[in-house]
């Protein structure tokens, strides 16, 4: 602030002085004087709060550039902070980590993570203030079009890291271990979780499950530094075995049982941990028996967090194959779907009506005088008489 003061404060000299208010207690109303040469010296005098609204007027008289090309004094990070509503916090606006994801889960404050495929949905979710950003193999069923996260690949959860990393910078970043890349050996899972952290952009990494060999597992790659996300409930990757999605933990001793894979889990170092299709009272307990955050999805309300899938939350799709697998414990907070298809089918409309592109929307010009010479030229040319084919080898 007093770097910027010391600035801007020639400029409101020259140009401001008329309009500036007295902006506090009188004092600084003498910086702005034509000829004051103490006027950076008596900066260094005032308190923060003084500072703080001298600086807000500076800012608010700085002369802007007529340029639509010149650098803007925002930077991106205050863009961004602008267009989210919930960047005004000092809290918001730090980079999470899985320490501060701690903090969040010991204050009580309630975790939020989104799941993210793409540069601008993570673009999106970073704005809105959320806290992580898991890049799912859920990607097999709302992006690539398959019925279960079963044909995902290494690579296709890697190219969309990529991606997502690119376009998010607050929110901690997860990458899902997709199934068939971890299972094989601990070294195998050593091996590609060091590649979404490399190359994919991740902070940490997801595995599904809790029984001894994932376990082994999870221990394998925190003790290679390797930050890891447990998932326990519903583990979509075991679908086959499972006999389908269905809800975890609606008996009793299957409830005990998950209460001990959350303790084991902790036990072998994940930093947190997804509790999937479980009933409220279990999550409840499951929560309370842990000392890591547990981030729940179709659990209830007792967990410390919740997650949804981006275009689940957002009513992107709507298309038959996608309602098919849109759960029943995920609110749609818009319509977005709706407008798209709305859009689309006008724009289908305007090209077949000619409507567009029109002159608003044909911005180029020749250049001055070019225009006749282009049209004679265009007569002759097709004046002239056609050339014959080149016959070529034949």
């Amino acid at each position: 602030s007093l770097q910027f003061a010391k600035k801007f404060l020639p400029i409101a000299s020259r140009k401001c002085s008329t309009r500036l208010p007295q902006v506090c207690a009188g004092q600084p109303a003498r910086l702005f004087a034509s000829g004051s040469s103490g006027a950076a010296d008596d900066l260094e005098k005032l308190s923060p709060e003084e500072l703080r609204k001298l600086v807000k007027d500076l800012r608010s008289q700085a002369p802007k550039s007529t340029d639509p090309k010149a650098p803007q004094p925002a930077d991106a990070a205050t863009t961004r902070a602008a267009l989210s509503g919930t960047k005004g916090d000092a809290s918001d606006s730090k980079n999470i980590t899985i320490v501060e994801l701690q903090r969040l889960r010991d204050r009580k404050q309630p975790i939020t993570m989104v799941t993210a495929y793409d540069f601008p949905s993570a673009v999106h979710v970073d704005m809105a203030g959320v806290d992580v950003i898991l890049v799912g193999d859920s990607v097999g069923m709302v992006v690539l079009g398959h019925d279960t996260t079963l044909p995902v690949t290494f690579d296709d959860i890697l190219h969309h890291c990529k991606a997502v990393s690119r376009g998010a910078q607050r929110p901690l970043l997860v990458g899902d271990m997709p199934f068939g890349s971890y299972e094989v050996s601990p070294h195998q899972a050593q091996h590609n979780a060091y590649r979404l952290l490399k190359e994919g952009g991740m902070e940490a990494v997801k595995v599904e499950g809790a029984d001894p060999w994932r376990l082994r597992t999870v221990e394998t790659l925190v003790r290679g530094g390797i930050a890891v996300m447990g998932h326990i409930g519903l583990t979509p990757q075991s679908y086959s075995t499972l006999g389908g999605f269905r809800a975890q933990g609606r008996h009793a001793k299957q409830a005990l049982e998950l209460i001990e894979q959350a303790k084991r889990l902790e036990q072998a170092g994940v930093f947190a941990m997804v509790i999937e299709c479980v009933p409220p009272e279990v999550a409840k307990v499951l929560t309370e028996s842990v000392s890591v955050p547990t981030i729940g999805i179709g659990a209830g309300p007792h967990t410390s967090g919740q997650v949804l899938v981006y275009h689940d939350l957002l009513g992107i799709m709507h298309h038959p194959h996608h309602a098919k697998v849109t759960p029943k414990f995920c609110k749609q907070y818009s319509s977005v779907g709706a407008s798209i298809n709305q859009a689309l089918r006008e724009y289908v409309q305007e090209v077949r009506s000619g409507a567009f592109p029109g002159p608003q929307f044909s911005p180029y010009t020749m250049v001055s005088g070019e225009i006749e010479t282009f049209r004679k030229g265009v007569e002759a040319m097709r004046a002239a008489p056609p050339k014959p084919a080149d016959a070529g080898g034949a």
